[in-house]
């Protein structure tokens, strides 16, 4: 007989937070608008970073890393949530911060030229 476990305060908290905003972005303008968000945030920390380390002159190599282990961390995250059907939009989310991201490294490198 197997014994299903108990509902965590983390799960109750967080996971069914996270069931019901799938329900909530039904809809498609909520749901791309929701990613948008996302797009100019990811775009935000993008340049950010750029800016924090040009600054600097000292976290180069630091703040590639950091960029580039978070950037990873996304991808991996995309990997274990395309197999649930159920959660299509939040690879839709992951696939716009990231995106917001390279958007936001690049235009940092553009302006460095």
């Amino acid at each position: 007989m197997v014994i299903k476990p108990q509902k965590t305060n983390f799960q109750i908290k967080v996971i069914d937070n996270f069931d019901s905003l799938n329900k909530w972005a039904i809809n498609p303008w909520r749901k791309y608008s929701l990613a948008l968000i996302l797009f100019l945030l990811g775009n935000f920390f993008g340049s950010s970073v750029g800016l924090i380390s040009d600054v600097l002159a000292l976290m180069d190599p630091v703040a590639a890393l950091i960029s580039l282990f978070f950037i990873e961390i996304l991808i991996n995250f995309r990997r274990l949530i395309i197999l649930d059907k159920t959660k299509r939009i939040f690879v839709l989310f992951t696939d716009f911060l990231r995106y917001g991201l390279y958007y936001g490294f690049f235009t940092e490198a553009i302006k460095l030229l």
